[in-house]
């Protein structure tokens, strides 16, 4: 159980991380801390006397307790500790993020660097509680996927602390708009695109989409989905649109896809996903239906993961770069910890955001309905 005077301590450290308290503003006095927390006078003292000894803040006499300037740290201390990154993703056992993980771990080991990774698991309680984490401790560089990236942010304000003491940051897969922060990405809008260009290509014209829409990846796929049906003129049914966030992934999108298959209507022939996840997911509902991949529906991935290639039907999918991309933000993240050095003897030095272009592996998850329509003629 947290003792009240952890409970006070933790509770001013978060102010000052989250921006509430800025460097040499004057915090609340002993009185008004005592009523915020319920806590008696000689807690209130114990908590600041302890972030004062560890530099969080600083007393003048007569006028009060100030918030330090954390952003200038010792040099000689900062020069002489490990060289640390930090690496923040959604997820880290499973999926494509290993190899992401493992590209970028690879090539900053060969720069010295000690890696730490940390999970949100797209939960923004946890985006919180990692980024105090490394706010309180000494970080060189942080390389951040971001959690649910298509709502508004609620710890942007520690993002601006990170600015504000100068720790360099990009953002990997997607980013915060607001912050307009360097980033490695995919040009999520035309794989999307690719993914229904190639269906429709094929002959397919009844087709689902089914997307992740609290991350941008999924809104930018499901733009792509949109774009490929306006360009060839074929008009989208609204019920073959299929949306979930997070917390609905291992229920919802199975539960619409059912719905669709039973319906008395359904004609579809052709099913795009946000991911090769889905998919295996969606080829274990098939299986039990008895409808076969591709004769009876084409089915299309994203990423072109190991699942692309584990199970009996290999799968067409939008090929994510994975490991190329964790080098990638290596590479970045280390640039700009230079580039930060360099600033200080006014040299001129440029870093850039990366945009990779979608390819597509063409497997045996797609048929060609051309043909057949053509033998029926």
């Amino acid at each position: 159980m947290e003792t009240k005077y952890s409970m006070v301590k933790s509770a001013l450290k978060s102010k000052i991380m989250d921006g509430t308290y800025t460097p040499y503003q004057k915090i609340s006095s002993e009185s008004e801390l005592m009523k915020e927390f319920g806590v008696s006078r000689h807690t209130v003292r114990l908590a600041i006397g302890d972030l004062v000894t560890t530099g969080w803040l600083y007393r003048e006499q007569g006028s009060g307790t100030f918030c330090a300037d954390r952003s200038k740290m010792n040099e000689n201390q900062r020069q002489n500790s490990q060289k640390n990154i930090a690496i923040i993703t959604t997820y880290i056992s499973d999926y494509i993020f290993p190899s992401i993980i493992r590209g970028a771990e690879s090539r900053l080991s060969q720069e010295g660097y000690q890696v730490s990774i940390f999970s949100t698991n797209n939960d923004h309680e946890k985006e919180r509680q990692i980024l105090e984490k490394i706010l309180t401790q000494q970080f060189d560089g942080i390389i951040i996927e971001p959690t649910k990236s298509a709502f508004s942010n609620p710890n942007i304000n520690y993002y601006l602390n990170l600015e504000r003491l100068s720790t360099p940051y990009i953002m990997i897969n997607a980013y915060y708009d607001e912050l307009e922060p360097l980033s490695i990405v995919m040009d999520d809008v035309k794989g999307g695109f690719m993914q229904t260009e190639h269906l429709i290509k094929l002959g397919h014209i009844d087709i689902v989409g089914c997307f992740k829409t609290d991350d941008t990846q999924g809104t930018k796929r499901m733009k792509g989905f949109l774009k490929a049906h306006r360009k060839h003129g074929i008009p989208l049914n609204p019920k073959n649109i299929i949306t979930y966030n997070t917390e609905e992934k291992s229920t919802k999108p199975i539960e619409e896809i059912e719905k669709i298959l039973d319906s008395k209507s359904n004609s579809i022939t052709g099913l795009v996903c946000y991911n090769d996840e889905l998919v295996i997911k969606v080829l274990d509902v098939l299986r039990r239906r008895t409808i076969r991949v591709p004769e009876d529906i084409s089915i299309i991935g994203y990423d072109d993961s190991v699942l692309a290639e584990v199970s009996e039907v290999k799968l067409t999918s939008i090929i994510h770069p994975k490991s190329e991309m964790g080098k990638a933000a290596a590479n970045t993240i280390i640039d700009l910890i230079k580039l930060k050095s360099v600033n200080k003897k006014n040299e001129q030095h440029q870093v850039d955001s990366v945009v990779y272009t979608p390819e597509m592996a063409i497997r045996n998850s797609t048929k060609d309905l051309n043909q057949q329509k053509i033998t029926t003629q």
